[in-house]
């Protein structure tokens, strides 16, 4: 019988200059399942898998569109799904 693993949510308050900062901390944690930043005001501005095994050059596009974007943005949340 396959074992499912648990997630949960946690959600974090940082402004443009922060956020991949934050984006690449949490990935260096290495039990992040999923990534969506939000704007203040609630509406999805992107979202994105990660899947076990990554590796950082796959990434290299998520990191150069989460810097694009911080650029034009203030205060943002982004909501991660971890496993436990």
């Amino acid at each position: 019988m396959p074992t499912t693993k648990s997630t949960k949510q946690q959600t974090f308050k940082v402004n443009g200059e922060n956020l991949l900062k934050t984006v690449k901390d949490l990935i260096a944690k290495g039990n992040v399942r999923h990534i969506t930043i939000k704007d203040k005001s609630g509406k999805v501005l992107v979202e994105f898998p990660l899947t076990i095994g990554v590796v950082a050059t796959a990434l290299l596009p998520v990191f150069a569109a989460i810097g694009a974007l911080a650029a034009l943005i203030g205060e943002c949340t982004i909501a991660v799904e971890l496993e436990k």
